[in-house]
């Protein structure tokens, strides 16, 4: 699960992204993979002590508070959904180079990702074995045209299409630190599988092996697959891409590498959009149950899933997804990409401040281990920090503005639990 929620989208777009930034990219992604690894390593120490079904909205409310807990669930949600219209977006991108119409057409790309989403949402109602399934077999799937790529590819590299190591006319600080916050967000998805904590056998030892071997995985076949796409794939054609791994595959191996790559992307997006699409679902079932989310959020169907909460991200994301086809594909998929950043590092940065506050108050832990997760805990929650910094202003400002948003949700939702207890006593 966490291979298959953090390979999706991002590794199929993100040397499109990365590319005007040259060499300075590629650092800033090897940067990112090890600021991954400790914010696993602070998920990992969190899922020894809270087994509550959550994820990052459990952990804060366990070190917070109810409040707190609420303002990450719902940036969490956001986060979620948001990332799921960035996630559909590359999906459609990769199914215009298949299908050209399709690809000329934003109508028929907007078409084409309300199906996906509104057949995944079908999926997740019918119940975690179906999404398990799916997820698995997409998983498997996926990271053969990866492998391909980030090995066979990098016999075909040309170091004259490689980029200097600055080509903007920026300073080197600023531009590693604008492209921080884009090669985080393809690490990102790794703590899903902390949420359903319920359908984990022996979740304090599974779940933290997964998140460190996992994440280290992932890391690896990232800086193989975008190093060899670079070299692979002149700059400027890279830049103005929408299927950059097509462009690679194209270049190894002619037009049936140029498919199976696009094929991959196609399903590795399906397979990140179902486990998105599970989290989003989850973590507002479980917010609900605390009584921190409205009440109708908890609603089972027939098949034992929180259908109402996964109908609601189904129409914010396919909102969101029609909305942003006006900047483009590419341009749609940096915006919803930042935005969805930002809002999935805030809970990030919670989490790794409550495993500080749990890290201090249990006193049954030996001082090393307290002092080796306290100090994991601090540089997770820096790494969070230069993150959101590095978002931009207009991104953190939509940020801030979606999880303020929350606040009167928060107030209604007291007042009702408040009438239930006075009318129940």
């Amino acid at each position: 699960m966490v291979v298959g929620s953090v390979i999706g989208s991002a590794i199929f777009m993100l040397p499109a992204i990365v590319a005007p930034y040259g060499g300075l990219g590629l650092v800033s992604l090897g940067a990112a993979a090890i600021g991954a690894m400790l914010v696993a390593m602070t998920f990992a120490d969190l899922a020894r002590r809270v087994t509550h079904v959550g994820g990052p909205y459990a952990y804060a409310r366990a070190g917070f508070g109810d409040f707190a807990g609420f303002l990450m669930a719902w940036g969490y949600w956001i986060a979620l959904w948001t990332a799921c219209a960035a996630i559909t977006i590359a999906f459609t991108a990769y199914l215009g180079a298949l299908i050209p119409r399709i690809g000329a057409s934003p109508t028929l790309s907007a078409g084409a990702g309300l199906l996906l989403v509104w057949g995944l949402v079908a999926i997740n109602i019918r119940g975690v074995r179906e999404v398990a399934i799916v997820g698995l077999t997409t998983t498997v799937m996926k990271l053969l045209p990866l492998v391909f790529i980030g090995t066979v590819g990098l016999f075909f590299v040309d170091s004259a299409n490689l980029p200097p190591l600055n080509p903007t006319s920026d300073g080197s600080l600023f531009v590693f630190a604008s492209t921080f916050a884009l090669t985080f967000w393809t690490f990102t998805g790794m703590e899903g599988v902390t949420v359903p904590t319920e359908d984990v056998i022996n979740p304090q030892r599974t779940i933290p092996r997964a998140l460190i071997l996992g994440t280290l995985t992932v890391g690896v076949i990232y800086l193989l697959v975008t190093f060899a796409v670079m070299g692979l794939v002149p700059a400027s054609q890279l830049a103005a891409s929408p299927s950059p791994l097509t462009d690679a595959g194209l270049r190894i191996a002619g037009s049936w590498a140029g498919v199976f790559v696009s094929v991959g992307a196609l399903i590795s997006t399906l397979g990140a959009l179902n486990y998105a699409m599970l989290v989003a679902g989850q973590t507002a079932m479980a917010a609900a149950r605390d009584g921190v989310f409205p009440d109708r959020f908890q609603r089972m169907t027939r098949y034992h899933t929180p259908g109402f909460s996964f109908i609601a991200a189904g129409v914010l994301t396919s909102a969101l997804l029609i909305m942003n086809y006006t900047k483009g594909m590419v341009g749609a998929y940096r915006f919803v990409l930042l935005i969805a950043t930002v809002t999935i590092v805030v809970p990030y940065a919670f989490a790794a401040m409550a495993a500080l506050v749990l890290e201090l108050s249990d006193r049954a832990a030996g001082r090393t281990r307290r002092l080796r997760e306290g100090v994991v805990a601090v540089l997770s929650f820096l790494v969070c920090m230069w993150v959101i910094a590095s978002s931009g202003t207009e991104t953190v400002y939509w940020g801030f503005l979606l999880l303020m948003a929350g606040v009167p949700v928060y107030v209604l939702v007291t007042r009702d639990r408040k009438e239930k207890t006075t009318k129940a006593s």
